[in-house]
């Protein structure tokens, strides 16, 4: 019997959430091409029939909540709940919620994309699991839902049978994660080949993160300071010039860095050195030698650390992967 699938859809959706993780199951049963399938794959919503999503494109719903018996729900292996910027609404839509409680009571396994957390703990799905979501709306989950354990970083994540990802893209990366969990590891590598994406992707959605923290500390105390560190990477920061910058102790600065963006000082320059250095790779054709020179690696080799600890992947197969010079051939 095929694993039967329901994606809850609503209006304003994000198209990418719906479309990527389904079309990576459904590649699964091309896969095997064999009967029955491997997933009974259906999108529902308040009602059959169009569902408007972000980018003015419309998808189609096989049904609404009210047409899947409870019959059908007892049979439920995966409930999967989108985002998207119509989520708000869909957080306060009763007959929704109602659909998405009972549904989850019988699946096997609920699944979050993006901004979808919100869905499920407005419905009482989720509680005090750990979860992910999009990084633009940690803290508005964070402070709406104080029980959960966001994390901020994880591109998926999972807490017993409750999967949730980051957003958009990351649908992506927890559907492989689900084909390899049913299927194994060949079925998955296959899947990820045939659709050109990481098995594993590297790093996390905050990997890229020191302008963003800048950013988002604007005009606060360590606003300023942000900007220096990102703008000056390729030289020596030490917690005793960044606490003279700031007119704080050392322990002071240590205690409001982590207050204001959530990290130490000293990860804060091993992200912003990540970054110049990712940026670099991606742009330009400068030899590795002088990429860590002026991101203040100082060394190849520490530069090649970096990016393994971080990301999974050596330099030279960043730079292959995502130079635009590359022509996405690998050198």
């Amino acid at each position: 019997m095929p694993a039967t699938v329901l994606c809850v859809g609503f209006h304003d959706a994000q198209i990418l959430d719906i479309a990527g993780p389904l079309q990576i199951l459904s590649a699964v049963n091309t896969a095997r091409n064999t009967q029955p399938p491997a997933y009974d794959i259906k999108l529902v919503a308040r009602r059959k029939g169009d569902v408007p999503t972000t980018c003015g494109l419309v998808l189609r719903a096989a049904a609404g909540f009210e047409d899947i018996p409870t019959t059908e729900l007892k049979k439920l292996d995966t409930l999967i709940v989108t985002g998207g910027a119509g989520v708000g609404r869909a957080a306060a839509d009763e007959k929704l919620l109602a659909f998405v409680r009972r549904a989850a009571r019988h699946a096997r396994r609920v699944v979050s994309v993006c901004s979808g957390t919100f869905i499920l703990a407005a419905a009482g799905v989720i509680n005090t699991e750990r979860v992910a979501t999009h990084w633009s709306v940690v803290d508005a989950l964070r402070e709406r839902y104080p029980s959960l354990t966001v994390d901020p970083d994880a591109i998926y994540v999972r807490d017993g049978r409750v999967w949730s990802s980051a957003g958009v893209t990351a649908g992506i990366d927890l559907a492989l994660a689900l084909v390899r969990e049913d299927w194994g590891q060949e079925m998955a590598l296959q899947i990820a080949r045939r659709h050109v994406v990481f098995m594993i992707r590297p790093g996390g959605q905050a990997q890229y993160s020191a302008n963003l923290r800048a950013q988002a500390a604007g005009e606060g105390r360590l606003g300023g300071l942000l900007a220096w560190i990102v703008e000056h990477v390729g030289e020596q920061i030490s917690l005793s010039v960044l606490a003279a910058r700031a007119g704080m102790s050392e322990r002071t600065l240590t205690r409001v860095f982590r207050a204001e963006t959530g990290v130490s000082p000293t990860e804060f320059i091993a992200t912003a050195r990540l970054e110049s250095a990712r940026r670099a790779l991606e742009r330009t054709r400068q030899p590795l030698t002088i990429i860590a020179r002026r991101t203040g690696y100082g060394h190849v080799e520490r530069l090649r650390r970096s990016f393994q600890r971080a990301l999974g992947v050596s330099p030279s197969d960043y730079r292959a992967r995502f130079n635009s010079g590359s022509h996405g051939v690998r050198t």
